[in-house]
């Protein structure tokens, strides 16, 4: 099954030969060497390179593990490129590449080389590349697949659909599973036996358990405010169990490093600041999450919510949690301070967004609770309510913008009707 991710296809394309290395991360079975070996690659043979001109080496593949070894490595590379033609040099999970910043520094340094790498963890980008490459690397984030590329190889409705990807995510491996029972084992033992275990070898972490029993409570309350603080409680209270904030603060990095886990940092929109602590937490996919709680837990409204965050994040805007603060006077001397919520504020350049998931809105008063934080911002940026089912969009008497979430993630212009 081919699946079109001209998202970040078009963004390789538009990096070619900029001198940089191009560097592709993202979660690991989100579709990174898909992308690098198949679609990139389709590309180029597509305009007119010679497959010869293309190299391309998968470092976690057992028959190129010699690759690893700089020393090897280094002289194959050289010995492919013959002519003075360009030369496309694909590398899959190049963090198991020993000195693979040497490497890929001497690479770039030759004028007919073009480099792509993948990665999947954060530290790979933000400590390793940006660090040793000073501003030689080009990060392309990709994700799970979005609702709409979803449904772009989904046979059933988008109501069936919705309840697929809601259930188990958008890994692309999931499109070629068919029994539930199926696609149920294989988010299981992708979580276990993957993502737990990749963290649990690069950060040497001890307490296994502890680690696995936080993404545990991590996962059932989605898009709830935290902080390591009320973790650390919650670990005493449920699990009976005693883990410092500290050691749950280095797990949830741990998490964010390896992209299953992102963060909504709150942010008071009049006072114009960023408030540190509580922050709310979001899994990267939907289907991850519900494995660890053998899909149990599975609130309409939260996932939601965590699918709108998703979204947003494709369409790379910066997400943050607002909130309106309120003074308020009750009586002589006496006042109360309120916090009032919008659910993501979403920034990209000169462009701001207010966003408000509600799954439903069955009447006025549901629509003027939903809508009262919106109308407390004092500026002018557009304002938007997200419902599970709604008719065409359209602007209420207030000037909000009301959508249901199909329209919304369905049209990647849908903020701008």
């Amino acid at each position: 099954m081919k699946i079109k991710r001209d998202i970040y296809l078009n963004k390789l394309i538009n990096k070619k030969h900029n001198g940089l290395i191009k560097v592709v991360t993202g979660i690991r079975r989100c579709g990174k060497s898909y992308l690098l070996f198949n679609l990139f690659k389709d590309h180029l043979l597509a305009e007119g390179v010679d497959e010869q001109h293309i190299i391309e080496i998968a470092f976690d593949s057992f028959e190129n593990k010699r690759f690893r070894d700089p020393e090897v490595l280094y002289p194959y590379l050289k010995e492919q490129i013959k002519d003075e033609g360009i030369y496309y040099v694909l590398l899959d999970e190049v963090q198991l590449l020993g000195e693979f910043e040497s490497v890929l520094n001497s690479l770039i340094r030759m004028k007919n080389v073009d480099v792509y790498v993948t990665g999947s963890n954060a530290r790979f980008l933000s400590k390793d590349v940006i660090t040793e490459f000073r501003g030689r690397g080009d990060e392309v984030h990709m994700h799970p697949l979005s609702f709409a590329e979803f449904m772009s190889v989904y046979s059933g409705t988008k109501q069936d659909g919705w309840n697929e990807y809601m259930l188990y995510g958008g890994l692309p491996p999931i499109m070629n599973i068919s029994s539930p029972e199926e696609k149920i084992s294989f988010l299981k033992s992708l979580f276990e036996e993957t993502y737990i275990s990749d963290m649990v070898r690069r950060h040497n972490v001890r307490n296994r358990a502890g680690s696995e029993e936080l993404v545990n409570i991590l996962s059932s309350p989605i898009g709830s405010l935290t902080n390591p603080t009320k973790l650390s409680a919650a670990f005493k209270s449920v699990k009976q169990k005693s883990i410092s904030n500290i050691t749950i603060k280095r797990y949830i990095d741990y998490f964010c490093d390896s992209f299953l886990i992102d963060s909504a940092v709150r942010y008071d929109i009049k006072g114009k600041k960023y408030i540190d602590t509580p922050v709310k937490y979001y899994f990267t996919d939907l289907g991850l999450r519900n494995a660890r709680l053998n899909f149990r837990q599975l609130e309409g409204t939260h996932a939601m919510e965590n699918i709108i965050f998703n979204e947003l994040k494709i369409r790379v805007f910066n997400v943050d949690v607002g909130v309106i603060i309120l003074n308020q006077t009750t009586g002589k001397d006496h006042g109360i301070r309120k916090q009032l919520e919008i659910d993501f504020v979403c920034n990209k350049g000169s462009k701001r967004y207010y966003i408000q998931s509600a799954y439903a809105i069955p009447d006025q008063a549901k629509m003027e609770q939903e809508q009262r934080s919106l109308m407390l911002t004092g500026d002018f940026f557009k304002k938007i309510i997200i419902t599970k089912d709604a008719p065409a969009p359209y602007y209420n008497d207030d000037g909000v913008l009301v959508m249901s979430v199909y329209d919304f993630l369905l049209n990647e212009d849908s903020l701008n009707n």
